[in-house]
Parts: structure tokens; sequence; C-alpha cells
């Protein structure tokens, strides 16, 4: 018997400045890429009951998932209990809101489900990065969650590469 597949595909950002998302789901897990070839991650998260599991990343570079995903909720750790940050999101009808990464320094989340689309934006409207996920038959809150794993991952990516920057103009000084 074949395992039956769903891909859930599109992109956090944009043209220039977002990352791919590129995985696929069986119904228990999703495994897959986010990002490019190069500057990218691995995706791998595991479902179970209301549970979910699993790393975006490699063991140095990467980050932790772990928390709850419901029908209509999403309570998850992103990275660890210091250096990480939380989501919690809300499915009312085709509407996904909530926050990712605290309420102070936090970004409003703000998504819309049509068919099997997923669009939004999270962040505002300078800092924040728009949404276009297709998730096929795969749980809408787990595009949302795929597309935050995308998005913390660009930032981290971003905020190295800022620092990075910094620290070079810095030492030629």
């Amino acid at each position: 018997m074949t395992e039956h597949r769903v891909q859930i595909s599109g992109r956090i950002g944009g043209l220039t400045q977002g990352y791919d998302v590129q995985a696929d789901w069986n119904g228990s897990e999703l495994h897959g890429r986010i990002g490019g070839r190069f500057e990218g991650k691995d995706i791998r998260l595991t479902v179970q009951r209301e549970r979910v599991d699993g790393r975006i990343g490699g063991h140095i570079d990467g980050f932790d998932a772990s928390g709850e995903l419901s029908a209509n909720r999403v309570d998850v750790r992103l990275g660890g209990r210091i250096e990480g940050d939380s989501l919690d999101l809300t499915l009312d009808g085709s509407q996904i809101h909530g926050r990712f990464s605290g309420r102070v320094m936090g970004k409003d989340v703000r998504l819309h489900a049509s068919g099997t689309r997923l669009s939004g934006r999270i962040g505002g409207v300078v800092d924040g990065k728009d949404v276009e996920i297709s998730f096929g038959t795969a749980p809408v809150l787990l595009a949302a969650l795929s597309a935050i794993c995308a998005y913390k991952a660009l930032e981290d990516h971003q905020a190295q590469a800022s620092s990075s920057a910094a620290s070079s103009s810095a030492s030629t000084s």
C-alpha cells in the first residue's frame, strides 16, 4: 500500500528577501525544506494526537519545535526556553490570528485560509513578511506552523547576516 502524501508549499517574504517552503505531509510527519538549497533548513515535524515535536535545521544551527497542535489551536515553543519563541495561534472560521515571540517584542500573525491556500502577514507593515502557502488536504494550522517556522528561520538568518556584517565593518575601521 502506498503512503498518501500532501505537499505544503509556498513562500514567506518577498522574491529577494524570502524563504520557500517545500514539505510533504503523510498524516503524521512533515518533512521538507524551508529556504533554499544552500541558505535554508530542513524541517521535520511529527504530530501524534494533539502533540507536535520536531526540529528545523541541524543540531548546531537549528531549533526545536514542541507543543500542542489541535484542529483550532497552536501552542508551540520554537527554540529553547531562554533563546526560543512562543507561538500561539487560534483558528476562527477561515481566519488564523495570534502572536509569535511574545507580547512585548513579538509579532502579530494574521492569516486567511481560502480553500487550500493560506495567505496573510506575520509582523507589521515595516518589519513583517507576507505569507502565501498552498496546503492541499493537510491541516491548515500545520501549514500555518510551517510558515512561522520559515519566518523564524528567515529572521534568524537575517539577524546573523546583519551581525556578521556589523562585526566585519567594525574590524575594518
